[in-house]
């Protein structure tokens, strides 16, 4: 029948459980056993292509209801975008700093003495290997690299945020007014409450001062 030949391979296997007949094979071995099958008519077949279009008008109707909530939250919310500040630096502050992020890509990961063995010790930072018998220490094969003299980067930009702001640490909104937001932006201590860390943003906003830690959802 030239109707089996349409169906999806699925839809085959729908038929021939109707009908209780094994449901393995190729498309071809499936279309054939049907064909010899007593169980099959075509209203079957017109069951199963009705019950395939019912599902997927319900996803259509259903993806159509999902869109129209993004339409409606989209004309609710207001989409604003919050520039960051930029420091004003010199060609050869700029010239250093990417001097500087070219010379930290080469540079390898320092990793704190025995790290792998446990877990604690590899979410730490560098720690200067210590005892008379570190391998570490002693710069043994198949040890990670100490931090040597050899790895500093220019005096120049040392101490910069990437952007090239000079970072100042912040408790309180009186702290901003020491800033010189041209230079310098605001980094706010971890123990600050949200509540003093919502006047820190505000004042920081009116005085131009770019937070470095800023959160956008407190």
């Amino acid at each position: 029948m030239s109707e089996y030949n349409d169906m999806k391979v699925a839809e085959l296997k729908e038929l021939l459980k109707a009908a209780g007949l094994p449901v393995s094979g190729k498309k071809a071995d499936l279309i054939t056993r049907l064909e010899e099958g007593a169980g099959d008519s075509s209203e079957e077949v017109e069951e199963i292509e009705e019950a395939a279009t019912e599902s997927v008008d319900d996803v259509s109707e259903d993806a159509d209801d999902d869109f129209d909530d993004l339409d409606e939250t989209w004309d609710d919310e207001e989409m604003i975008h919050v520039a960051r500040q930029k420091p004003e630096l010199s060609d050869a502050t700029r010239e250093a700093l990417a001097i500087r992020s070219a010379q930290g890509k080469k540079q390898p990961a320092f990793r704190r003495q025995e790290w792998y063995r446990y877990k604690r010790l590899s979410r730490t930072g560098w720690r200067k290997p210590k005892g008379m018998d570190s391998k570490q220490r002693k710069n043994m094969r198949w040890r990670t690299p100490m931090a040597r003299v050899g790895f500093g980067k220019i005096a120049e930009v040392r101490g910069l945020h990437p952007s090239g702001f000079s970072e100042v640490m912040v408790h309180r909104p009186d702290d901003l007014d020491q800033i010189d937001p041209k230079v310098e932006a605001a980094r706010i201590g971890k123990r600050v409450g949200n509540r003093k860390r919502v006047e820190i943003h505000e004042k920081a906003d009116e005085l131009g001062i770019r937070i470095l830690n800023r959160r956008r959802n407190i």
